[in-house]
């Protein structure tokens, strides 16, 4: 077996951690075995960092479950899984409950409903602890207060008795993972560990895995669909199409040098931060860390685009504005005893004709707010704000219904967003028919219309959402969105939970449309990689205030912000040198204190 390039004390043992050979995973459904994994093979060492790469449905997680012993009652495995000398295939349910969590850990996708909401997380470390070792209380608590301040949660002595809903989606994430190392496992598993996450937090995560894999020498299986994740942590990739492993190598070799067709495509459907800015002949900037204090520039400070109208929007002469907010402030309504709390403050943005706007920042900022605030589900308490033509401050219900006739909204999760009841040529249809535009074959013509503008078969129209994939969903939402022909369509995390070919697919499918129909958009994101594609300015919002504002030359290539440099700065990118590259800038720019308040990490409630 070659050495993977970079991985860490691999000379410690030729002993590999985890050994899979011949393994074929099928599934009993309807009468007929469907296979899901066939015939893989790979070998795991100390240390190694492992990942493996692909679209939904090539059988990541399948492996990962079948590792840990956690596959449904209706499928078959065959083949075999060592964890060091020990056969897992066929292994008894006491034997597996005595290797998971004490050998083999499980760091899950989302915390939240991973922990278990009603016990503080030094009860549910220490219930892992008690439940494989004979220890008493008091030195169980006090293991878990170690292993919070391993995994560097800021005051661990009072965190520890926190409750899930208490912490940020970072520290429930870091909370996770010191249950995972509470018994020093040999094998973690990390399943799509950071796609809850925002950049920044995802950043920190990330770091802290790699600091990990040195400190505790476990090796670690990495499943995700972020190749920027994996350029920032990998040793040696696996990349799985349709159940099989169709290429394997370092990450070098991988990124550089990918030999398969699929892989290649895999590579070209991730979104490249920079990307479309140097090919326009702008470069990023090379060291984010230099330059802080000066540099030309001619992006926009708030204040300034307040001042001056013509910083707001490229607009063409006397075409009003779709969108016009100027001093905006946005609250959630007092309820009980919980005052009201201001989320969005003396917030300014304009959005022309046909324009495509992208407002980025961190969970918590307050970007899905002010989309919510444009169609009305909550009020702006202050300021002017201008959609469509009409004021929505203190707008009546009859106003309000008016404008939300040319509003259209597109989910993050179409999963939850559709009708699980209704087909989804009736949901397409319906906002056609709750305004009173079509019926009949008139209407049944329009929703065959919208799905060949999606590029759906117009036969999926008797379909239920439970049976389309990800990215055949969020079509049937973007369709539903462009019923009324908008004028104005806000986009919330539209793409985030799509893999990055589907995730491809829908951004080519928006950049039409939008061209076609001349729509204008609120494109709300974390992922500037996405924004770089479709906007042509972008707002940088933090804590509910604008702190930023230009084109995306601008903003790529020159922020002025110290927060838009550290959010530029956590962006991982699919190529493990340029990566390396801005994780040292990223410490640079922590080290210098760039963008980091004292309260970063504090506790929610």
């Amino acid at each position: 077996m070659t050495t993977p390039t970079g991985a860490p004390n691999l000379n410690k043992t030729n002993a590999p951690v985890l050994t899979v050979r011949d393994l074929d995973i099928d599934f009993w459904v309807d009468g007929t075995w469907y296979p899901a994994v066939t015939r893989n093979e790979f070998t795991l060492m100390p240390g190694e960092v492992l990942s493996i790469v692909g679209e939904s449905g090539s059988g990541k997680s399948t492996t990962a479950m079948a590792i840990l012993g956690l596959l449904p009652k209706n499928s078959h495995v065959e083949g075999s899984i060592k964890l060091g000398e020990r056969e897992l295939v066929g292994a008894s349910e006491r034997a597996m409950r005595a290797i998971r969590g004490k050998e083999i850990a499980m760091i899950f996708q989302e915390p939240m409903t991973a922990l278990n909401p009603v016990y503080t997380i030094g009860f549910q470390i220490a219930e892992m602890l008690r439940a494989h070792k004979a220890m008493a209380p008091k030195a169980a608590r006090a293991r878990a207060i170690e292993l919070l301040t391993l995994v560097e949660i800021p005051d661990p002595e009072r965190r520890v008795d926190s409750y899930p809903h208490q912490l940020s989606g970072g520290q429930r994430q870091r909370a996770m993972i010191a249950q995972a190392l509470a018994l020093d496992p040999m094998l973690l598993v990390a399943d799509e560990p950071t796609t809850a996450l925002d950049v920044t937090v995802q950043a920190e995560i990330l770091k802290l895995m790699r600091d990990l894999k040195h400190r505790v020498d476990a090796a670690i299986i990495l499943i995700t669909h972020d190749m920027g994740v994996v350029a920032d942590m990998a040793d040696r990739i696996i990349v799985m199409k349709d159940g099989k492993i169709v290429e394997t190598g370092d990450a070098e070799k991988i990124f550089k040098h990918p030999e398969q067709a699929y892989t290649i495509q895999l590579l070209n459907a991730v979104p490249h931060l920079g990307s479309i800015v140097a090919d326009e002949g702008v470069p990023m900037a090379e060291d984010l860390a230099e330059g802080i204090e000066g540099g030309a520039t001619t992006t926009h400070r708030p204040e300034e685009v307040a001042e001056d109208p013509t910083k707001r929007a490229d607009l063409a002469p006397g075409v009003p504005p779709v969108v016009e907010l100027h001093d905006v402030a946005v609250e959630y309504p007092k309820r009980g005893r919980t005052p009201a709390f201001r989320a969005v403050d003396k917030f300014t943005l304009s959005i022309g004709q046909g324009e495509v706007v992208g407002l980025v920042g961190e969970s918590g900022s307050g970007k899905t707010t002010i989309g919510r605030a444009l169609v009305g589900l909550l009020p702006f308490v202050q300021g002017t704000a201008n959609v469509i033509g009409t004021n929505i401050v203190g707008a009546s219900k009859k106003d309000l219904l008016q404008v939300r006739k040319d509003v259209s909204f597109v989910f993050q999760d179409p999963g939850s967003s559709l009708n699980p009841r209704l087909p989804v040529g009736e949901s397409i249809g319906e906002p056609l028919l709750l305004q009173k535009m079509a019926k009949g074959k008139d209407l049944s013509n329009r929703v065959e219309k919208l799905l060949d503008q999606v590029q759906l078969p117009r036969a999926m129209r008797n379909r239920y959402p439970h049976e389309l994939s990800g990215g055949q969903r969020q079509r049937v939402g973007i369709a539903r969105a462009l019923a009324l022909n908008p004028k104005l369509l806000i986009a919330d995390e539209p793409t985030s939970a799509l893999d990055v070919s589907v995730q491809a697919r829908v951004l080519d499918l928006f950049q039409e449309l939008q061209a076609q129909q001349g729509f204008a958009c609120l494109f709300i994101s974390h992922d500037l990689a996405v924004v770089e594609i479709l906007s042509r300015r972008i707002a940088v919002l933090h804590h509910g205030r604008l702190v930023e504002m230009g084109t995306r030359e601008q903003i790529l290539s020159n922020p002025i912000d110290d927060y838009t440099k550290r959010l530029l700065a956590a962006v991982p990118v699919p190529d493990p040198a340029e990566q390396a590259i801005r994780r040292e800038q990223r410490d640079k720019l922590l080290a210098a204190g760039v963008g980091v308040e004292p309260d970063e990490f504090e506790v929610f409630a």
